[in-house]
């Protein structure tokens, strides 16, 4: 995955969208701006022709199948039309058709593309009052996972399983967890110690389905939008069947050190608790998937060491997670 986002491959996913406009009826004056290199590239699109603005996801290859994004896109509107959250729109092409195909004019591969309206808002930072927003995620996280166990899923429907061996076993998504960068031998022992109780008690806890559905899966804040009193959740190229609780560890992704989390994890207990109740056991495992989370995005930085993210986090990431692996480890012993 080294060369994935090299600077001429993201200079072909420029050309690769600039030429792509027709597909949503933009016009070719459409100015395009890159937003955003993560899993994927995304792009903004505006077209003062039509006065439309634009998101668009160009999604990394081999990441997710056409029946994934589309099974994706099907949770997204049925959240839409039942009102359940407020999230981004999505814009189907002139052709009546949610995901797209765009071509390299260099010749690269060609990638699948899935446009949504751009929505206001800016994401949360802790002088927004992040303890109160946190408390509004918390109510949004339960009307999701309500919905997801009441919703009928279409026929074709597929999303990734995030259990324990899909985050950290051998044949993970987001890589192996051992070449996390800068990690070294004693770093290694503490994480495989942490990880055998962590499989143990989450086994414990088990899939059972009012505990194991469909989730979002990445409620970090660079996917929550705050506008007034407006919380906007985007971006679910993720979302799959894991842990509801995982949820929760999912939102405070890259900052699960900080000396706010504790009153972050009671704020979102408490709102998500005004709308459906957590049992006692889903409650004392949160740390626990707090910590397999941290682990895979560990994992995760390793694999996409090229994104300029990855490299600004680096190895003072990875000795975190072992820091972090080695407290909650004396907490459980």
């Amino acid at each position: 995955m080294a060369a994935e986002y090299a600077p001429e491959v993201v200079a072909d996913l420029q050309a690769m969208v600039q030429g792509g406009l027709p597909a949503w009826g933009l016009s070719p004056r459409t100015e395009v701006t890159l937003l955003n290199l993560s899993e994927n590239a995304t792009f903004r699109l505006r077209d003062e022709a039509s006065g439309r603005d634009l998101v668009i996801r160009l999604h990394r290859v081999g990441y997710s199948s056409p029946e994934e994004i589309r099974s994706e896109l099907a949770w997204i509107e049925a959240l839409r039309q039942e009102e359940v959250i407020e999230t981004a729109p999505l814009v189907a092409g002139t052709d009546g058709q949610p995901v797209q195909i765009l071509r390299s004019p260099a010749g690269g591969p060609a990638r699948h593309a899935v446009a949504f309206e751009r929505v206001a808002g800016k994401e949360p930072e802790q002088g927004d009052d992040l303890v109160g927003w946190f408390r509004v995620l918390g109510g949004v996280t339960a009307r999701m996972h309500a919905h997801a166990k009441r919703w009928k899923r279409p026929e074709g429907f597929v999303r990734k399983v995030w259990t324990f061996d899909a985050m950290v076993g051998p044949s993970g998504y987001w890589g192996p967890w051992r070449a996390g960068l800068g990690l070294d031998k004693a770093g290694t022992a503490v994480i495989e110690q942490a990880l055998a109780r962590i499989e143990g008690r989450v086994a414990r806890l088990g899939m059972d389905p009012e505990r194991f559905g469909l989730v979002h899966a990445d409620l970090r804040l660079a996917n929550l939008l705050v506008e007034d009193d407006h919380l906007r959740v985007i971006d679910f190229d993720d979302c799959g069947l894991s842990w509801y609780v995982y949820d929760f560890a999912a939102a405070i992704s890259f900052i699960e050190h900080e000396p706010i989390v504790p009153a972050l994890l009671d704020a979102w207990v408490e709102g998500y608790q005004a709308v459906a109740p957590l049992s006692a056991a889903e409650l004392a495992e949160i740390p626990t998937f707090i910590v397999l989370r941290r682990i895979l995005l560990t994992a995760w930085l390793a694999s996409h060491a090229e994104i300029p993210f990855a490299r600004q986090m680096g190895t003072t990431f990875t000795q975190g997670t072992v820091a972090l692996a080695a407290r909650w480890l004396e907490q459980t012993a």
